[in-house]
This record gives C-alpha cells, sequence and structure tokens, in this order.
C-alpha cells in the first residue's frame, strides 16, 4: 500500500487528504480542514501565509506519505521579487480592480490565442491592472496559488499547465506561454510542468505536479465510463462542460462565453463558468448558516421564481439575499426558502443551457450529467438538474478533486497504470454514485 497527501484549497476552505492505494482500491481520509477567510484592506486579499500555515499542519498530521500533490482555485498569483521574496498577499480575484480593465487586444484575437471564456478576474486582466503599482514595479517572477506554495516547500520554480491555461496568457494550441500575450508584461514566467511531474521534495516526501487546477483534479475524479458525458464540477462556482481531445474556437463558442481549458492528459476541458452555489451560500452565511437539509427540503414544496444567476451583480460578496429577492421581483422578506429555492431552480437551468450548448457547439454528444463536489450533495439541485436537462445525473464523489489529485499522484508512483479511463475505473469499483432520473422517465 501506497500514502499520498492532497491538498485541496477552495475559494471558501482548505484540507489535506490522505489517499491510500493498493491493487484492491483507494481508501480517503480527510486529515486537516480549515477556513480560507479573505481579508479586506483597501483591496481583498487572500492570506496566503495563513492558508500555507494550515497546509504545513495538515501534512504534518498526515504523517508519513510516499507525495504530496497541491490543487487550489484559479487565477490568482503571488509576485515575487529578484530574491524570491513575495511582494504582499494575493489580490482575490473578487476584487473590483478588474472591473473596468481593458486590453490592447481585441476579445476575438484573444479568443484565437487563448481560448478562454471571458471573465474580467483572468490573470491577463488581473496583471494588467496590476502594472501601475510599487509591486509590479519590484516583480520578476508570478506563481500561482499551488506554485507558489510548492516553491516554498521546495524551493523550485514553475507553472503547472493545467492552471496556466486558465491565466489568459497560454496559448491554448501549443500549450506554452503566449509571446505576443507575455512579451510586454516585464516578468518572468516559469517552465510549464504538466501533470505526474516530480517538482522537488519536502521532508522526504516527493511533491507532484497534479492537477493543480482544482477542476481539472475533479474532471479527472469523474467516474465516467466512456466519453458520451458531460460533467458539472458544482460547488461557489458551477464548472459545467465536457473532455474533448481538441480546442473549439469559432466564433460562436467565444459568443457563447466558453473556455478550452487544459485538462490532465492533453485533453481540453471545454465549459462554462456559472455561477454556481455562491449566492446561496452567501444567503446562508447572512441567515445565520441553517441547516442546509432541512431548507432544501422547505424550498422543494416552494413554486419556483427564476433570475439570471449569472448576472454579474451576484458576484461580490454582501447583502446576497436583497440582491437575489430584489432581481427576483420578490420582496425583502422574503422567506429563505423561497429564495433558496429560487436559486437552485435557476441554477439547474444554467446547468441545462451551459450542457445543451457544449454538445451543439462541439459536436459530442452526452448520455448523462456527472455531478461532482459540494453541489452532488444537494438533492434538489441534483433531480432539478436531471429534470432540466432530460437526462440522468449521476452525482458523485463529492471528494472528486481531491481524488484525482491522489489518482494522479499514484499513476506518477506507479501504482496505477493506464489512461484516464483506467483512473477512472478505480473510481467506479470504490466510490458511491447516486442517479437521479428525469421525473416521468
Amino acid at each position: 500500500m501506497r500514502t499520498f497527501a492532497a491538498v485541496d484549497l477552495g475559494a471558501s476552505s482548505g484540507r489535506v487528504m490522505v489517499g491510500r492505494v493498493h491493487d484492491k482500491g483507494l481508501k480517503l481520509e480527510e486529515t486537516h480542514r480549515f477556513a480560507n477567510e479573505p481579508v479586506r484592506t483597501r483591496s481583498l486579499h487572500w492570506d496566503i501565509l495563513g492558508l500555507y500555515r494550515e497546509v504545513l499542519k495538515g501534512i504534518e498530521k498526515a504523517g508519513p506519505v510516499d507525495s504530496i500533490g497541491i490543487d487550489s482555485w484559479a487565477v490568482d498569483y503571488g509576485l515575487l521579487d529578484a530574491g524570491g521574496a513575495l511582494l504582499g498577499n494575493p489580490v482575490h480575484y473578487r476584487d473590483s480592480r478588474t472591473d473596468n480593465v481593458r486590453l490592447d487586444i481585441s476579445d476575438e484575437q484573444l479568443y484565437e490565442i487563448n481560448g478562454l471564456q471571458k471573465l474580467p478576474f483572468n490573470t491577463i486582466y488581473q496583471l494588467a491592472a496590476a502594472q501601475e503599482t510599487p509591486q509590479f514595479a519590484m516583480a520578476r517572477q508570478m506563481l500561482l496559488i499551488p506554485d507558489l506554495l510548492a516553491y516554498w516547500l521546495t524551493g523550485e520554480i514553475g507553472a503547472e499547465y493545467t492552471n496556466a491555461s486558465t491565466t489568459g496568457l497560454l496559448d491554448v494550441r501549443t500549450r506554452e506561454w503566449s509571446a505576443p500575450l507575455t512579451s510586454g508584461l516585464g516578468l518572468s514566467l516559469p517552465p510549464i510542468r504538466r501533470p505526474g511531474e516530480t517538482i522537488g521534495e519536502y521532508e522526504k516526501a516527493k511533491v507532484v505536479a497534479v492537477g493543480s487546477h482544482d477542476t481539472a483534479s475533479a474532471v479527472v475524479g469523474v467516474p465516467a465510463d466512456g466519453e458520451n458525458f458531460a460533467y458539472i464540477s458544482c460547488g461557489t462556482w458551477s464548472l459545467v462542460g465536457l473532455e474533448l481531445t481538441h480546442p473549439v474556437l469559432g466564433p460562436e463558442s467565444r459568443k457563447a462565453n466558453f473556455t478550452n481549458e487544459g485538462g490532465v492528459d492533453g485533453t481540453i476541458r471545454y465549459l462554462r463558468n456559472v455561477m454556481g452555489l455562491w449566492p446561496l451560500q452567501e444567503c446562508m452565511r447572512e441567515w445565520g448558516s441553517p441547516d442546509i437539509g432541512d431548507l432544501l427540503r422547505q424550498a422543494s414544496r416552494e413554486k419556483p421564481v427564476l433570475i439570471d444567476i449569472d448576472d454579474p451583480a451576484f458576484l461580490p460578496p454582501g447583502n446576497m439575499a436583497e440582491r437575489v429577492a430584489r432581481a427576483a421581483g420578490l420582496p425583502a422578506d422574503t422567506s429563505p426558502a423561497r429564495l433558496t429555492r429560487c436559486i437552485v431552480d435557476s441554477l439547474a437551468l444554467a446547468h441545462k443551457k451551459a450542457v445543451e450548448q457544449a454538445q451543439e457547439l462541439s459536436g459530442r454528444h452526452v448520455d448523462a450529467v456527472h455531478i461532482v463536489g459540494g453541489g452532488a450533495r444537494n438533492e434538489l439541485l441534483c433531480q432539478l438538474t436531471a429534470d432540466a436537462c432530460g437526462l440522468p445525473v449521476l452525482a458523485g464523489p463529492v471528494e472528486a478533486t481531491a481524488l484525482g489529485n491522489l489518482l494522479v499522484q499514484a499513476r506518477a508512483a506507479g501504482v496505477i497504470e493506464g489512461d484516464l479511463a483506467a483512473l477512472r475505473s478505480v473510481l467506479r469499483d470504490t466510490q458511491q454514485v447516486v442517479r437521479y432520473n428525469p421525473a416521468g422517465r
């Protein structure tokens, strides 16, 4: 039996999971969980040193392991000076500094190079907003969050491919940094690493590059059988799409705001960012964190009222219940149950739209939708998504990201052999999946 540690950092919490892998399967155990709470000064920042402290605690609690892999949310980064020191806390992607940023390249030209959905917080826009700051003037290197943590563990500089592909600075065809997009930055961008490569060592354990964008690891963790599936990695965001071998770069794809992000084993994650459970999470925080099971049972008895869940007005934190009620044309004192039904119904319809458009634009037909991540626990959302899509929804595993992280490490160590299909067969043999059929079928 071999033992691996997955450091999995989400936008609201982090954890260290230990996977024990042998020829009969995989056992997963959480050894440390911690909050990931941003800090507001004049801007909204990540507490990166606090996160690193908790990562070290989690690795210590994990005990002896063969290797460590790190994944996190995308697009955010730290700037290093010439001596390798961090220049301030990384800015949070929900900060307003990119609201009015414009680039000296058309949207059409940009999509032709990077193939990315236009989102105001992509790294390319963040760097444009940062260029007049004192920190940027001193900066010599940029590291994305998982690469920054790996650098502190090992002393080795690099940029893992799947996360680098979310920056807007990578050429979607060559899968390397784009010279036209990076030549004027004034920064040294690190060499690209591929999932499965050894980065270095920490306390006698190898540190291994995994799909360090958490969605890339989550897609590895989808227990699909065959290629005709859609996935929804559902948590704070819903990442809705297909796994392809080549990018889709036509004007229709750009106008539909689909993105071509890098996946493990050279795949393309053809997807669209949907707002996800963020509005509900914010509302629940304002409501005093009621029991989610009770809230969803009450919501299931409410009549649906729809909003545009992807309206940028829902991006910032604060006063979410009031904003949802206003968008739905409901009074300010609308019950939590009715607002919850509004959010969940609207999210299910956004899932349907993205699944249908992904099929139409890519020419790939799907027979089922896999929901992984925290949203797989939301029975109401899973059923409403099945009803909206007219397809079976297969929900689980909840820990798809950690599982995908661990499976890539296990393959790098030679414990598991084969392609993504082989990794997913391990999941089908070891993980529980709940099936939701569309109503009336």
